[in-house]
């Protein structure tokens, strides 16, 4: 056995390093199911918001197709729908409903010229006017329109035109819960839009005046050639489709299609329906929340590196505390609190052993010799023993292993630890004599495993007796 404790820094370093590699793996597979998941929570995001930006769309395009009479209850109905998508925007990116600032934004996108955002007892919290924070269902004739929306969350209310509460402005609200009903959306249009809105009744300007956040187009086709009527870039006037990469699958009315395709090096998921004589699509782009996405993988990656060095330094305290610095064999507490457990019914091997020869050594030799001859009997019981069982270091040179084997595999084993230990070698001590006793639990019924550890410690000096009888050595140069 040479270099016998840098042999043993390198296994306990090789354990760390396991360790480490295990932590650094699972946060990478932790990661990977992270990114899947945000994946299949973008996409569900994305598909809703298409499915809500189509329907509005859809919806605006047949009002401009109805009778003059139907203008106010299209438009009472229409409102409704920004309210829900507005909701519906507002699920998928919740962090939008603390800033006005990005409140403002979904209002400029939805073509409304308020949002307020009510909790369950109609209280104002939220929204793109902060001086309205606070006013609720109670506040006055106007708001208290929307009372019954308490008692009943599947209901959506639009308002006639009415002056508001707060400054008598002329406006018509409309009001809907969210889809987990914890809280109100209310949108507000100014009614001098009514008769513009009835002008807007040719594709082109109605979406071109339809705005929509970066990575989301607009699309109104013939539904037969594909020709593009409308668009919010309105260079693709006149374009068809087919042009844009995007396959129309059918003329039925009603006919919705969704497929992924690529461009200008970006991935757009299209969702198109056909109404009337239109294809009516919205493409989102599915980088759309990326950076959202890098946020939440960077802080999930810190919270999993921070519990990865705890849970690695946990572990490497642990081993510490457990294995003997000098052998690497377990320690006496271990050994200790394992014999407690230990069932006498059970089947093993208790083995004393004890290093001949210690003081001599120590003596003649010097101490470093002494600790090279100890991690030596340690590795030869840690080879022939450690797979049955566990080997113990109780003292200074004295050891305990117990191994899980019957009375013939005890034979092959004695064996083998013989010949591993008269052909050790070290750098400092020649040669090493380890003195063994061996108690077999079945060899008779004992009445405590006290009684087994006292057989063997006999046994052991007994054959450390026959040692220096047989060698003629001096016993008090042990």
């Amino acid at each position: 056995m040479r270099k016998k404790g840098k042999y043993n820094k390198k296994r306990k370093l090789n354990r760390v390093v396991k360790v480490i590699l295990l932590a650094v793996g699972i946060i990478l597979v932790a990661l990977l199911i992270q990114t899947e998941i945000l994946n299949m929570i973008n996409n569900r995001n994305i598909s809703k918001t298409s499915e809500v930006l189509l329907d509005r769309v859809v919806n605006v395009i047949e009002k401009n197709e109805e009778s003059e009479k139907d203008m106010v209850e299209d438009l009472k109905s229409d409102y409704i729908i920004r309210a829900k998508a507005v909701a519906y925007i507002l699920n998928a990116k919740p962090e939008a409903g603390e800033r006005a600032s990005e409140l403002k934004k979904i209002a400029k996108l939805m073509d409304v010229d308020e949002i307020h955002l009510f909790d369950s007892t109609g209280t104002i919290y939220g929204g793109t006017i902060p001086r309205y924070y606070g006013f609720s269902f109670d506040s006055g004739e106007q708001i208290s329109y929307f009372k019954p929306m308490l008692t009943d969350k599947k209901l959506t209310m639009c308002q006639d035109i009415t002056p508001n509460t707060s400054e008598g402005k002329e406006m018509m609200y409309a009001m809907t819960w969210d889809e987990t009903g914890s809280y109100m959306v209310q949108v507000g249009i100014k009614p001098v839009r009514l008769m513009k809105e009835l002008k807007q009744n040719e594709i082109p300007a109605l979406i071109d005046n339809m705005p929509a956040y970066e990575g989301i187009r607009i699309y109104v086709a013939e539904k037969k050639t594909g020709e593009i009527y409308g668009a919010t870039d309105s260079s693709e006037i006149g374009k068809k489709l087919d042009d844009l990469g995007i396959i129309k699958q059918g003329d039925d009315e009603d006919t919705l299609f969704t497929e992924v395709n690529w461009t200008d090096g970006v991935k757009y998921r299209c969702t198109f329906r056909i109404v009337g004589d239109y294809a009516v699509g919205v493409v989102c782009s599915t980088e759309m929340n990326r950076e959202m996405n890098m946020i939440a993988l960077v802080i999930v990656g810190v919270y999993l590196l921070l519990a990865a060095v705890w849970i690695i330094y946990m572990f490497v305290k642990v081993v510490k505390s457990n294995i003997d610095e000098l052998t690497q064999c377990l320690n006496r507490r271990v050994y200790e609190k394992d014999i407690k457990k230990m069932s006498i019914r059970s089947e093993f091997v208790y083995a004393a052993m004890d290093v001949n020869g210690m003081k001599c050594v120590n003596d003649t030799q010097g101490h470093a010799a002494g600790d090279e001859l100890i991690q030596g009997a340690a590795e030869c019981m840690r080879q022939c023993f450690g797979k049955y069982g566990k080997v113990y270091r109780t003292g200074g040179d004295e050891f305990v292993s117990i191994i899980f084997v019957n009375e013939d595999k005890l034979k092959e084993i004695r064996e083998t630890f013989e010949k591993t230990v008269s052909d050790w070698k070290g750098e400092l001590v020649n040669s090493i004599t380890i003195s063994s006793g061996y108690v077999y639990s079945k060899e008779k019924e004992w009445r405590s495993l006290e009684e087994i550890s006292r057989e063997a410690d006999i046994r052991m000096y007994q054959a450390k007796e026959k040692y220096y009888t047989c060698s003629g050595k001096e016993r008090r140069k042990r």
